[in-house]
């Protein structure tokens, strides 16, 4: 398969804020529920989404049927097997929002990007053009 030359540095960009979400997200949360048995503590892993209470991906979707279009979906799953309650998941993905949100700029100079609602998901949307190849 191609890819655009620029994907790769785009997507270490989304990776790092990510990251930092990751270690927002287990500051804030990573002590009230269990870990699930087979999940290594936080730090243990080379990656930050194989370790810890939580795992945040974001999945590139064309955004059919969506209001707000193409954009990158962000999953945040947490790895217990207690049953975390609708409101605090409401909490997490509030922050979620706000952090995602304040560090686009930093990570994502001059694109007009913008984390929001889209249904029940969480969407990066906006400028995710990648330049000239």
């Amino acid at each position: 398969m191609i890819q655009h030359p620029n994907l790769r540095e785009w997507e270490k960009s989304l990776k790092k804020i990510l990251d930092d979400l990751d270690d927002i997200l287990e500051d804030h949360y990573g002590q009230r529920y269990y870990l699930h048995p087979a999940r290594p503590k936080r730090g243990v892993t080379a990656n930050k989404a194989h370790d810890g209470l939580f795992n945040i991906t974001a999945q590139f979707s064309l955004g059919l049927g969506s209001a707000h279009g193409k954009g990158y979906v962000i999953d945040i799953r947490l790895s217990t097997l207690e049953k975390v309650p609708d409101e605090i998941m409401n909490q997490i993905e509030n922050l979620a929002l706000r952090k995602i949100g304040e560090k686009l700029p930093e990570y994502f100079p001059g694109k007009d990007l913008s984390i929001l609602r889209d249904g029940n998901l969480l969407k990066l949307h906006g400028d995710l053009s990648l330049g000239k190849a």
